[in-house]
């Protein structure tokens, strides 16, 4: 492989070129001390630039990184520094970039994947966690930390009685700081909103850019779906319950903008399918979307997408939208990590949802499919489709 390109990923493991010899992993193997004085000395992974030196220690057979780069073998052997316990792999990784990843090893026929047990640093979601590794240039945003002077906002739990799904559903609602009911505020929903809520510090982010005054007082309700691949796939159901169930009901609970422009869809993966899904069957009903690493699947010929059959009423939608477009909001923020595998198909509905006349963002991430990528975006968006008033 070839380096120096600043937006790809190149890997220096065991089926690569050996890594470039200014290395501290260089070094080493050229002039070898022990494993244990080489480890005192540097954090795993070790970042130098842009090159990030993977590491693992103990007696195996073989030893993988296990990764999901859209280009690269999904599990890449690491080297074993001769005469010792020491594994050891390096990619050049685009700055500021994050990268969620784990050890796989095999002694005789056990094999074992687990996080990364030199390298403190978890990702966490709905799944479990993952080791993480921060490339040069990445920082974890202030705004998603707690900020002492910005004060809460509330998070309430309603049901809300559905026709449309036959049963009750729950969403958490969350109010800013201040809010007041005499005043009118925008509405925003956000589909997994749990996970939102647990893995991408969704209350903490709103809380810190709506006293920060980038984002307008907001009223969220954060959905939990009981069936997310079912109900998020083009369900006309699930669109029936957000648009005619869930928003009066807000609305009769809430003082909520009656203008197009104050409601707002967001979603990730299924939930960014599921929101241009509840949109498209309600065109004049919403101003805005936030659509984050959509699983935007579609088959230009035939019918082998390769996604499932989880992926069948979901590739049937995008194709038909791709094949007769329409506007279905004023504003579209549409964001994917580079890691991605998803990132062809949405950088491939781009133009299709700028042919509507929609006034559409789009922002690559060098990160893959992940909550914490989709937390990084949410200052981006939210400040694009729910700006503040000016002073």
């Amino acid at each position: 492989m070839t380096s120096g390109h600043p937006g790809r990923v190149v890997s220096y493991f065991a089926d690569d070129p050996p890594a470039p010899p200014h290395l501290a992993i260089s070094r080493l193997t050229e002039h070898p001390t022990t494993v244990e004085a080489f480890l005192a000395r540097h954090e795993v992974p070790i970042v130098e630039g842009r090159y990030c030196t993977f590491l693992h220690r103990g007696e195996a057979d073989e030893v993988r990184l296990v990764h999901r780069i859209v280009g690269l073998p999904g599990r890449l052997p690491m080297r074993r520094l001769a005469g010792t316990d020491l594994w050891h792999g390096v990619l050049e990784l685009p700055e500021g970039s994050r990268l969620d990843y784990q050890i796989e090893s095999r002694r005789g026929d056990d094999v074992a994947c687990a996080n990364d047990a030199l390298n403190p640093r978890r990702s966490y979601g709905p799944l479990g966690t993952s080791s993480v590794c921060f490339a040069h240039g990445y920082e974890t945003p202030e705004w998603t930390r707690p900020d002492p002077e910005a004060r809460p906002g509330e998070l309430t739990d309603l049901v809300v009685d559905s026709h449309a799904f036959g049963g009750n559903r729950a969403v958490t609602v969350y109010l800013p700081a201040r809010f007041r009911r005499s005043a009118t505020y925008p509405l925003l929903v956000v589909h997994d909103g749990g996970d939102f809520l647990r893995y991408s510090a969704a209350q903490v982010v709103l809380d810190n850019l709506v006293h920060r005054r980038e984002v307008a007082p907001v009223v969220a309700a954060f959905l939990h779906p009981k069936d997310r691949l079912t109900e998020y796939a083009d369900s006309a159901e699930h669109a029936r319950f957000v648009t005619h169930e869930l928003l009066p009901g807000l609305a009769a609970e809430f003082p909520l903008s009656r203008e197009r422009s104050g409601r707002c869809l967001l979603g990730s993966s299924f939930g960014a399918v599921a929101s241009l899904s509840t949109a498209y069957r309600s065109p004049c009903t919403y101003g805005s979307l936030v659509l984050l690493s959509g699983s935007f699947v579609f088959v230009p010929t035939g019918t082998d997408h390769g996604g499932g059959p989880a992926f069948d009423p979901v590739v049937r939608f995008v194709n038909r939208y791709r094949r007769a477009p329409r506007q279905v909001a004023d504003r579209l923020y549409a964001g994917c990590g580079q890691f991605e595998p998803l990132i062809i198909r949405n950088r491939a509905m781009v133009p299709v949802f700028e042919s509507t006349g929609m006034a559409v963002r789009y922002v690559e991430a060098p990160d893959g499919h992940s909550w914490v990528n989709w937390r990084d975006r949410l200052r981006d968006a939210l400040s694009w489709v729910l700006p503040a008033a000016a002073a």
